[in-house]
């Protein structure tokens, strides 16, 4: 399943999941983003040669030429003949690597050039794509090659080419990489030990990888992290609170106690934080507010008040000078003679004088000469009377500057709120001589006091908040880590619930597609280990996170055993090749081949007979290369009658390379019957009835690769191919598929076949039909004869 198709599944379940809708948001956003793949071209990809020159153990170039579709190769060759150096060259050629070097030391890599070719190393291999899902033909046969250009290994290049000519440098336009490390179709020796002896975790994840649940445990990872970071970030404010406590208690400070009783709680208090940073705290209100308003306490104005003083000084000596003058004396009888008058014009018809008893005195003539008089003495006393007003305004400017302390003085410092009273009373003082001088004493007492209060408070407001600033700072950060604290409490359980969703629809997908791969992996152990006392039981994907591994029962005799403990090394491959070729042959694969170096180490002869029929098995829909220096797997297949392409690579002087074909299924058969009509041990009658068949079998398979190639030529699908040429029927009906006669009468066909090759072919044909149904009415006169006209009529189909 594609994860596009997984992640519409997995969206599809949500609205059921029982997931909040926080929970499911979540989810969405802990998906990852869906990554394209390359654009690797579609279609089945065989093997159609390997090449290599400068190569290992190759010198001069040397190609192994394979048929592009299903069946079995065996290349054959003693250590050291350069066999395993074509394996390497195609899985380099494909890959830029080679497992064997995986992990080794430098000195596994210096002996990657050959030792007697100086020309410029190369590997290469030719690929035939088969058609894709949509119909589209087989193209043009792609070669891919790696080209050395200095000393080091890494120092390549790839070229592709495709009809003749370059069309690119990157081997990814061909094959997209993704497939290509997800079912690595190379399984070298050095690996059959590694696909076991390495960390179940990483057999766990290709497997997993191949089931296309990456998605699934992408996503969990991604849950997983993001709980690691909260479940960080509660820690860290767990620390950190017992490290500010620790801090606090250091401090002389009324918000740091206030502070410790707000953090040491179960649950911290960060209303009360929050107040004591912005300086709203309980403690700054208490004793830090009553600093800082003393702190900003303000003296009397003492510049006003000596000015005020001095003017009223001033104008208290110039009323007294006007008071002793003829200014005052004038201002004086102004007032006499002003009351006189009032008493003349209220009692105008009394003349004499209430002072004296005068009579007459107080008539209208004198009320005008005193008017006049008045007038005159007026102007003589102005300057006594504003010398008076002045004097009244100045003790009233006094005692206005006396004014009374801030009301909350009387609580915060009761005795500077006693002298200030002492500086209010100036205000009872009337005498002008008296005020000036109780004024100024009282002023400078009060101001002194003031400025000494000032001062204490504001080096103690100073000393306070040097201490509380660093902690301050402290308890920000602390703040800061514990409201990201708090809000990871809800968002961990939804992490939780999310993780927990993810697992049990991974365990029920895994479950339900590893089936096949298990069942798959089973059949192939029972095949290599049929006569082991070692019973291999249901393969399993187990565990999630640093404990997933594969899970791989075994029993002996009936008791449990652990997998590795009582495995022979041959059982050990075995396992391996279980479950290397599930992962290399899914059916999401576009390598219809596979590429086994020397399988056969380590495996006694019950088991070689095994991995033949392994081989064979596969080798039905795929392309199955075995490179090997073990002659028994060779006579494993003779010996059960299996069909086999056998290759030969022998070594010469100076890593001189021969590849040699020793046999083909043609051949083979071929080889077999002419063993027969040689063997002078065979009853003739058993003869007689066996070798039209053999010989019949030998034109089946020439027609069938004639078949093969032709239809291949016509764009046919390999998996279309391979069900047409293997469906049971008559030879002509084979013959017909391979001359393109499909439909045709079988008189047609053979008719055609005539033609072709001769009169003597039809009625070969014929007989060859006629015997394998029937036991032939007269005995086969010319054995070998059968045989060699059978040779001849193969050799000319598979040369058409």
């Amino acid at each position: 399943m594609s994860d596009t198709s997984l992640r519409d599944l997995l969206l599809d379940r949500l609205p059921g999941s029982g997931l909040s809708a926080e929970e499911q948001a979540l989810l969405r956003a802990l998906l990852p983003a869906a990554q394209p793949r390359s654009d690797g071209r579609s279609g089945t990809v065989y093997l159609r040669s390997i090449t290599a020159s400068g190569w290992r153990g190759i010198g001069p170039a040397a190609t192994v030429r394979l048929n592009p579709g299903p069946g079995l190769t065996l290349v054959a060759g003693r250590n050291g003949s350069g066999k395993s150096s074509f394996a390497e060259a195609a899985e380099m050629a494909l890959t830029g690597d080679n497992f064997r070097w995986q992990g080794r030391t430098q000195v596994w890599k210096k002996g990657w050039r050959n030792l007697h070719e100086h020309s410029v190393p190369e590997v290469g291999v030719e690929l035939c794509f088969d058609a894709d899902s949509d119909g589209e033909g087989a193209r043009e046969p792609v070669t891919v090659r790696r080209v050395w250009h200095g000393e080091g290994l890494e120092e390549s290049r790839t070229v592709v080419e495709e009809a003749g000519r370059a069309t690119g440098e990157v081997v990814h336009d061909v094959i997209d990489a993704e497939q290509l490390s997800l079912y690595r179709p190379f399984l070298p020796y050095t690996q059959l030990g590694a696909v076991i002896n390495g960390p179940l975790t990483t057999l766990h994840d290709e497997i997993s990888r191949i089931l296309g649940l990456e998605l699934l445990s992408d996503t969990d990872a991604a849950a997983r992290a993001r709980a690691k970071t909260l479940t960080d970030t509660e820690n860290a404010a767990k620390a950190l609170t017992a490290a500010v406590i620790q801090e606090l208690s250091e401090v002389d400070d009324p918000r740091a106690k206030e502070a410790i009783t707000a953090l040491s709680g179960r649950s911290p208090n960060l209303a009360v934080v929050r107040a004591l940073l912005k300086g709203h705290g309980a403690a700054d209100e208490a004793h830090l507010a009553r600093l800082r308003r003393l702190a900003d306490l303000e003296r009397p104005d003492r510049p006003l008040i000596t000015e005020a003083v001095a003017r009223l000084r001033s104008s208290a000596a110039a009323a007294d000078d006007a008071r002793h003058g003829s200014a005052e004396d004038a201002r004086q009888l102004v007032t006499l003679l002003d009351a006189a008058l009032e008493h003349r014009r209220r009692h105008p018809d009394v003349s004499g004088c209430p002072v004296c008893g005068s009579t007459d005195l107080l008539d209208r003539s004198w009320a005008d000469r005193t008017r006049a008089q008045v007038e005159r003495l007026q102007t003589e006393a102005a300057e006594a009377e504003a010398a008076h007003r002045e004097l009244v305004n100045a003790v009233r400017e006094v005692h206005d500057l006396m004014r009374p302390a801030p009301a909350w003085l009387q609580a915060d410092e009761p005795s500077l709120a006693a002298l200030w009273r002492d500086l209010v009373a100036c205000r009872t003082v009337r005498d002008p001589h008296e005020l000036a001088g109780r004024a100024e004493r009282a002023e400078a007492v009060v101001g002194d006091a003031c400025d000494q209060v000032r001062e204490d408070a504001r080096q103690r407001v100073t000393a306070q908040d040097g201490r509380w600033q660093p902690v301050a700072a402290r308890l920000t950060t602390w703040l800061e880590q514990a409201e990201a604290a708090q809000a990871a409490k809800p968002a961990l359980k939804q992490v939780k619930a999310v993780r927990a969703w993810v697992r049990a629809l991974t365990d029920e997908l895994r479950d339900a597609r590893f089936k096949p791969f298990a069942d798959q992996s089973g059949q192939i152990w029972r095949l290599l280990c049929e006569r082991s006392s070692v019973l291999l039981g249901a393969i399993g994907l187990t565990g999630v996170g640093q404990q997933r591994q594969v899970s791989l029962p075994v029993s002996v005799d009936d008791a449990d055993a652990p997998a590795f403990g009582v495995m022979s090394q041959g059982e050990l491959h075995s396992l391996a090749l279980s479950l290397f070729i599930p992962r290399a042959t899914h059916q999401d694969s576009p390598f219809g081949f596979l590429v086994i170096d020397d399988p056969v180490q380590s495996m006694d002869p019950e088991k070689v007979d095994g991995l033949a029929r392994v081989l064979d098995l596969y080798a039905q829909h795929r392309q199955v290369v075995v490179f090997t220096h073990d002659t028994r797997l060779e006579e494993a297949i003779q010996r059960l009658g299996l069909r086999a392409t056998v290759m030969r690579v022998s070594r010469q002087t100076d890593s001189v390379v021969h590849v040699s074909s020793v046999s083909d299924p043609v051949s083979q058969v071929l080889e077999e019957a002419r063993a027969i009509a040689l063997d002078p041990h065979l009853p003739p009658e058993v003869a007689d009835r066996v070798l039209p068949s053999m010989c019949r079998l030998a034109l089946e398979a020439a027609y069938q690769e004639m078949a093969r190639r032709v239809l291949r030529e016509a764009g046919i699908g390999q998996r279309d191919i391979q069900e047409r040429v293997t469906r049971p029927g008559p030879l002509t009906g084979l013959a017909a598929l391979a001359m393109g006669m499909k439909g045709k009468e079988r008189g047609e066909v053979l008719d055609a076949v005539a033609r072709d090759h001769g009169p003597w072919a039809k009625q070969l044909i014929q007989g060859l039909n006629q015997a394998s149904h029937q036991a032939p009415a007269t005995p086969v006169d010319d054995r070998l004869a059968l045989v060699d006209r059978t040779t001849q009529l193969a050799k000319e189909v598979v040369a058409r």
